[in-house]
């Protein structure tokens, strides 16, 4: 962590496609070494297959997914006086989406389908739906900072 200054927040520019800065940044988090055209044949080759699969824009799909597994709270841990406490508090608008991609891209990595953009497509699919592990590991998260909501007090 800096003690100096806060490091600057590089401009990210929305992608090719559709034009969208969310999707840019999902790209982003896609990629692997450095390889960015195989990530983007990965997400828009996901996109082709929602298209195909819902018949709906696959763009909103995407934003559904995203908004269904974006955590409000979580907890930190936090110790005081010799005990850790996990203690709640509200997550950042950059934070939430952050961990609402990879929690996306780790849940599709774990999937059983062929290919990539298979596995994200399915993963899009069911989160939009309010379904599967990405939306379970939000609800997850949101039941762990109800059952420690006693430690609020601790927040910093």
């Amino acid at each position: 962590m800096a003690r100096r200054r806060e490091a600057e927040k590089r401009q990210i520019l929305p992608d090719s496609k559709y034009n969208d800065l969310a999707l840019s940044r999902f790209i982003n988090k896609i990629m692997v070494q450095g390889k960015k055209s195989t990530a983007q044949s990965i997400v828009y080759g996901c996109f082709d297959v929602i298209k195909q699969k819902t018949g709906q824009e696959p763009l909103e799909v995407f934003k559904a997914a995203l908004d269904n597994v974006k955590p409000t709270v979580e907890t930190k841990s936090r110790r005081i006086g010799g005990a850790n406490y996990q203690v709640p508090i509200e997550v950042r608008s950059g934070r939430q989406m952050a961990l609402s991609m990879r929690w996306l891209i780790g849940f599709a990595r774990g999937r059983s389908e062929k290919t990539m953009s298979e596995r994200l497509a399915a993963e899009f699919i069911d989160a939009s739906n309010n379904r599967g592990s990405s939306v379970k590991k939000k609800e997850d998260t949101h039941k762990m900072a109800a059952a420690n909501k006693a430690f609020a007090h601790y927040k910093w």
